[in-house]
């Protein structure tokens, strides 16, 4: 059985609905919602952008696995993580501890069409944005299907993918 202090946590790709249908469900279960990326931004004082320019990738991941292990040891929260904070063995061991991981999924198109005319995701600044997104998704699969919950949210409004994250939620409850 899942413990009620238990945090909520939802992991999975860029575009799959992490911080919309996270502070959704957060106000159905009244628990304060915490997006990692706005903590990491908050810690260092740059945005992510600005992370990735000035410090680069391996810098931005410290802080990214410093922030999943300081959330992981509080209780009673729903977190969106970044879309690879969880493909770090250490993060997905710090998270999957502190309560229930859920991982969005959603397909290359629906994600491609989901990040069309977003600019602040560096790890999409490629000549070919779809390309990268399906070089990054091949890459992260093993990571994100390792975790035992899935959601595809390709299909499903943000109200309808919190509903089911919910139900997810309340059955783990009663397991």
């Amino acid at each position: 059985m899942t413990d009620q202090a238990h945090n909520l946590v939802l992991t999975g790709f860029m575009g799959t609905g992490k911080s919309t249908i996270g502070r959704l469900v957060a106000a159905r279960l009244a628990r304060p919602f915490v997006d990692m990326d706005e903590v990491i931004v908050q810690r260092a004082g740059w945005t992510i952008p600005e992370i990735f320019a000035s410090a680069g990738e391996e810098a931005f991941r410290q802080l990214e696995g410093e922030v999943c292990r300081d959330l992981a040891r509080q209780q009673e929260l729903v977190i969106a993580t970044g879309g690879g904070a969880l493909i770090d063995p250490e993060n997905r061991q710090a998270m999957t501890g502190s309560g229930l991981v859920i991982c969005l999924m959603a397909t290359p198109a629906a994600i491609v069409d989901r990040l069309r005319g977003i600019s602040d995701r560096p790890l999409l600044h490629a000549p070919d944005p779809a390309s990268r997104i399906r070089e990054l998704l091949v890459a992260r699969a093993a990571a994100y299907e390792a975790l035992p919950h899935q959601l595809d949210t390709t299909t499903l409004s943000p109200e309808a993918a919190a509903e089911a994250v919910l139900a997810l939620w309340y059955q783990q409850q009663c397991t």
